[in-house]
């Protein structure tokens, strides 16, 4: 029956709006689709390529309206709204379009609840991982979707995503999406301050950036803790107790020296202040606990 589904989709119309630096390589990847494909941006150059690889240009948004899945990957929440304004009184019935812009996941929600009552299935999937990995097809999408309709377009998302998470509800990809962003720009700080660490103790700031690239791709960063079912404090029996007790007293141990050494070379390392203050606690092991 999977197989019947899956010949089925690939049947249908696809349809791509938004050919940016995220949205131009998302979509060559779908440039072959058997059911037909049809791609618009409001600039002409960014669809001539297309014309190359076989797609369909249209003259204008509406000109993308017939297809049964319609990707949109634009600027932000009002042209994400203002694109959908101008396509829904032209779709069919049961068309899915799949929001891959960042946006707020209210707006997301909101148009899915909108659109409902029309027949209209609309679904937030932002990416992760560059322009790099689309054009690879390698980008982890998070879907918020009714299951039935996540379960339906999830192997067209496939075309361009190696990993396809369903989050949730409609608004549930976006909110995924801004946790995960929220972890990027954080660390990113983080790595400014000890940057700026490195440098006033007199450190090589290239061999350093060597040496986080090469650890993080054996330990996985930050994501070697996101591990956990919930974030309840753990008890003394649960399986992963011992190791972030482990984990808690390095850290302590590693921040406590490095504020250490900034007092010494006269560099503020109030990010390094708050981990030390709410590591503890963050891993579900905090002290009362000892």
């Amino acid at each position: 029956m999977r197989e019947e589904q899956r010949t089925r989709l690939m049947s249908l119309k696809y349809g791509y709006i938004g050919l940016g630096n995220m949205g131009a390589p998302m979509a060559k990847r779908l440039a072959e689709w058997p059911g037909g494909f049809t791609v618009f941006d409001v600039r002409a150059e960014s669809m001539e390529p297309f014309a190359e690889l076989g797609a369909t240009l249209a003259d204008d948004v509406t000109g993308v309206a017939d297809a049964d899945i319609i990707s949109i990957t634009v600027l932000n929440d009002e042209q994400v709204r203002s694109v959908i304004a101008d396509l829904a009184p032209k779709v069919k019935p049961d068309t899915v379009i799949v929001i891959h812009s960042t946006i707020s996941d209210t707006t997301a929600a909101a148009l899915a609840e909108q659109y409902r009552s029309q027949g209209i299935h609309i679904v937030d999937a932002p990416v992760s991982g560059g322009g790099a990995a689309a054009e690879k097809g390698e980008l982890a999408i998070m879907v918020g979707a009714e299951r039935p309709v996540y379960e339906r377009i999830k192997p067209a998302l496939k075309q361009f995503g190696s990993m396809v998470i369903h989050a949730g509800e409609p608004g549930a990809g976006t909110r995924m999406k801004l946790a995960r962003n929220m972890l990027t720009f954080t660390s990113y700080a983080a790595a400014c301050e000890a940057m700026k660490l490195a440098e006033a103790a007199g450190l090589d700031l290239g061999a350093l950036g060597r040496v986080v690239r090469h650890t993080d791709a054996l330990t996985s960063g930050p994501g070697a803790i996101i591990v956990r079912d919930n974030m309840a404090e753990l008890t003394p029996d649960h399986w992963l107790y011992d190791a972030f007790t482990h984990t808690r007293g390095l850290g302590e141990k590693d921040l406590s020296l490095a504020i250490g050494l900034g007092d010494v070379v006269g560099v503020d390392l109030p990010l390094a202040q708050v981990a030390l203050q709410r590591l503890a606690d963050g891993l579900g092991v905090p002290h009362k606990n000892d």
